[in-house]
């Protein structure tokens, strides 16, 4: 058993505690709430005056996907060959051994959501793994979490570079929607005829059209989103909207609360191209000002994984409430990718994954002092 005792105890559940307690046991937490005499306890953390809270989440990047500082030979996360490649996994790309798993454990993630980029229409399928360990196997959290989908201008700007359609946005969504059709077909001939001709691709796309999977749509710009939200609501799919820069203009849209959620960034990036003119820091606060919840992402490597919560502090200091922001990175990516049954919140019965800060967590001169990962020290 490990206790953390005097701290500060943001659970991001219904309380939080001054002056508190966390007891793990079996790597789940067996207690929290106000301090707590355990003497049966191996570890003994006191963690007065510091901050202790859920392990972050992220809950879009590419943590594995592209290895830091490899080039070529560690960039395995587009497969710029086919437009239509849901067949892809990404545990069969991630490596643990990048170092940047060792940075996002030393910024207090212990969770993401990793797997293809959006340079085809339909990239593969996204994974959720917590950041500790050395076999992709055993870090898995959900494998197979959605199938990335992807609008706008890097489908069109792959494809036009080696003459191959899509090089429009029309042809995108022409893509898409032939695609999601035979694959609805393959799906109901399937149902009929035990002897259906295997087709992998459409083996893939079944878990979508069955709904028990969402597409993950990258989209930045308004009508790019829209467009997204126009095809899942004509093939009645479940979807998430992931990096949303014009979000904030298009407020009233969704509003209608037609996605499963909405993830935005990376907003610490500059303005690559020209979907992200809109790009502003300020995009978070207006949708918590019209009651839409979201959760915030770095994109990694697009911005390293352990700047999550300086992302997250810089919407804070752009209009976002604290509370809010904290949430972005905690419980609301937990609830986006369907894991806060077991992260995202420090509740009794929950993974044991807890972040203790010498600080406040959106103070940059603040560092992390222990991260703890389904019950073990690994920080």
């Amino acid at each position: 058993m490990i206790l953390i005792k005097n701290a500060y105890i943001y659970t991001m559940g219904e309380k939080n505690y001054e002056h508190g307690s966390l007891l793990i046991k079996d790597k789940k937490i067996e207690y929290v709430g106000p301090n707590l005499e355990e003497k049966d306890a191996e570890i003994v953390i006191d963690a007065k005056g510091k901050f202790v809270m859920p392990g972050m989440i992220d809950a879009h990047c590419h943590l594995g996907m592209w290895e830091d500082a490899v080039g070529f030979e560690g960039a395995d996360g587009n497969e710029i060959v086919d437009p239509v490649s849901p067949e892809l996994r990404a545990i069969d790309a991630i490596n643990p051994m990048d170092r940047c798993f060792e940075e996002a454990l030393l910024g207090g993630i212990t969770t993401v959501a990793t797997g293809p980029g959006s340079a085809n229409v339909i990239g593969g399928q996204f994974s959720v793994i917590k950041t500790h360990g050395d076999r992709v196997d055993d870090m898995i959290v959900k494998e197979t979490l959605a199938m990335k989908c992807a609008f706008g201008e890097n489908p069109k700007r792959c494809y036009s570079d080696i003459k191959k359609s899509p090089s429009t946005r029309m042809a995108t969504a022409s893509i898409m929607r032939e695609t999601l059709m035979k694959a609805k077909e393959y799906v109901q001939n399937k149902k009929k005829d035990k002897d259906a001709k295997f087709n992998m691709k459409y083996e893939a796309l079944e878990k979508v059209i069955n709904k028990e999977i969402p597409l993950k749509a990258h989209a930045h710009r308004a009508d790019d989103i829209l467009t997204a939200l126009r095809i899942a609501k004509e093939f009645d799919l479940d979807i998430t909207l992931e990096h949303c820069t014009e979000a904030h203009l298009i407020t009233k849209y969704l509003k209608e609360g037609y996605q499963k959620g909405i993830v935005i960034g990376p907003t610490l990036s500059n303005r690559s191209k020209i979907e992200l003119k809109n790009l502003t820091f300020e995009t978070a606060g207006i949708l918590e000002k019209e009651g839409i919840e979201f959760a915030i992402m770095t994109d990694h490597p697009v911005i390293p994984l352990q700047y999550l919560p300086v992302c997250a502090g810089l919407a804070a200091r752009e209009g976002l409430k604290e509370d809010t922001a904290l949430r972005s990175i905690t419980i609301n990516p937990a609830k986006i990718l369907g894991i806060d049954h077991r992260v995202g919140s420090l509740e009794v019965g929950k993974d044991a994954d807890v972040v203790i800060f010498d600080g406040h967590p959106f103070d940059l001169r603040s560092k992390v002092h222990k991260v703890i990962i389904n019950g073990e020290i690994v920080k």
